[in-house]
């Protein structure tokens, strides 16, 4: 039982005067829902207005609904669109009440020490060659407004799940504070597909509040699990995008007084990203592959909620504006992109060879650039003219067409395997294919 002595927006203060609420623990009266989000006192708690914000007022009284907030799991979910509540988004049928998981849950962390590392190919030769994806790991795509993070990581979600062989598996789908375009896209794709019926997805739009933005990026996770611990199934698991969560958990620690870090961000923002992040993880049975989009807001990437993600990543993936004004399309800044699975044993000699006189061309181009600016490419030594022009050569044969935006270019995506793009490097850096012009690689698949 408690007595709302305060509206702070999407955030009301409780005074409670026993049984202290759980973390998450549900109150409602009628239509008002409200979730126990932090401590503010003894007495008094911030909760999360989940539903009825227009009929709160001081002095309501509230009862415990007696549980944590929960969300349903299951086979009901496979094809369909929902919300926090497990509400349908996608006009069809209400769920049936099955299972339910609980979305803050504690567990304890699984160490496989026989686990393999295995990559797990997307068929995109730039994401494949110079930051490949591990099964069970994660894959963060980082960019700046309009420059593909959501056209790339969809890309790779039809590669992998719709055409690469993965259709046993389930895909989990989040979209955190993105346009509700974007999710009407996606699903039109995967029905178009008919892998709909594999994949679950949730939705926090922009249009909802800070609250429930924040609680569907841990909602999608419940779900995850769900197939990864009951169903023993592997989970590929999509996030668009996680700063949009970390901006939702600052509007939050705003409403509730925290005093912000110097950078102006909550000052959990580290905790919050470590909890989010280290649910993302194998189980004994299966594993969870996550691929996350991560918006870099005014193209810095020493922004701190950026900064906050980097740790957790095994593969990170660079997206620039430059690269994207340039017209090559991925617009991956190859320097900027890594993997921690950079190592012979892992990828092979062969591969990581490639890699490593690719980034080696790439960055002695760069070094030239200013000179040819100024004097022109003619005026380079012979030598510097041959590496000058392969640097050209690797970043058009980086570009590729995409299926998911056939639509829009009229180009026919195409998948390239990953001993063929080691194949095809291996020819560039060697010159054999110096007297091509980089505009005969613009676009392609394979070099055949």
């Amino acid at each position: 039982m408690g007595i709302i002595i305060s509206i702070l927006g999407q955030v009301v203060v409780v005074e409670i005067s026993s049984n202290h609420p759980a973390y998450g623990e549900v109150y409602a009266n009628g239509e008002v829902k409200l979730v126990c989000f932090l401590s503010k006192s003894p007495n008094n708690y911030y909760f999360i207005v989940l539903s009825g914000e227009k009929k709160i007022e001081r002095g309501m009284e509230v009862k415990s609904a007696g549980k944590t907030l929960s969300i349903p799991v299951g086979d009901g979910l496979l094809g369909r669109v929902v919300d926090i509540f497990g509400k349908p988004l996608d006009g069809g049928k209400a769920i049936r009440d099955g299972e339910k998981q609980e979305i803050f849950r504690n567990e304890n962390f699984v160490v496989t020490a026989d686990q393999k590392t295995e990559i797990w190919e997307t068929g995109i030769k730039v994401v494949d060659f110079f930051a490949p994806l591990v099964k069970g790991g994660k894959l963060g795509l980082f960019g700046g407004a309009g420059v593909g993070k959501t056209v790339l990581l969809t890309e790779i979600m039809h590669n992998i799940f719709v055409t690469g062989g993965a259709k046993e598996n389930i895909a989990v789908f989040a979209g955190v504070g993105e346009r509700t375009r974007e999710g009407r896209e996606l699903i039109d794709e995967l029905s178009e597909k008919k892998v709909l019926d594999k994949t679950s997805l949730i939705y926090g739009s922009m249009g909802d509040n800070a609250g429930t933005r924040f609680l569907t990026a841990f909602a999608g996770i419940t779900i995850a699990e769900y197939f990864r611990d009951a169903k023993s199934t592997n989970v590929l698991f999509f996030i668009d995008n996680v700063f949009r969560f970390a901006q939702a958990g600052s509007e939050l620690s705003t409403l509730t007084d925290i005093i912000p870090s110097e950078e102006g961000y909550q000052p959990t923002l580290t905790s919050e990203m470590s909890q989010f992040h280290e649910r993302l993880k194998s189980g004994k049975s299966a594993d969870i592959c996550a691929i996350e989009a991560i918006y870099v807001p005014s193209d810095d990437l020493l922004d701190t909620a950026v900064n906050s993600i980097h740790p957790y990543l095994d593969s990170v993936v660079t997206l620039s504006r430059d690269v994207y004004q340039e017209g090559r399309f991925p617009a991956v800044d190859i320097m900027s992109s890594s993997s921690s699975l950079f190592d012979p044993d892992i990828i092979g000699e062969r591969h990581y060879n490639a890699v490593i006189q690719a980034q080696r061309i790439i960055k002695k181009s760069e070094e030239l650039e200013r000179m040819v600016a100024l004097v022109g490419e003619s005026e380079l030594s012979p030598e510097n003219q041959t590496l000058y022009r392969k640097s050209n050569l690797i970043k058009a044969y980086m570009t590729q067409p995409f299926e998911v935006v056939f639509a829009q270019t009229g180009k026919k995506g195409e998948k390239v395997k990953l001993e063929t793009t080691v194949s095809d490097m291996e020819d560039i850096i060697n010159g054999k294919h110096d007297d091509k012009k980089p505009e005969e690689l613009l676009y392609i698949g394979a070099i055949k």
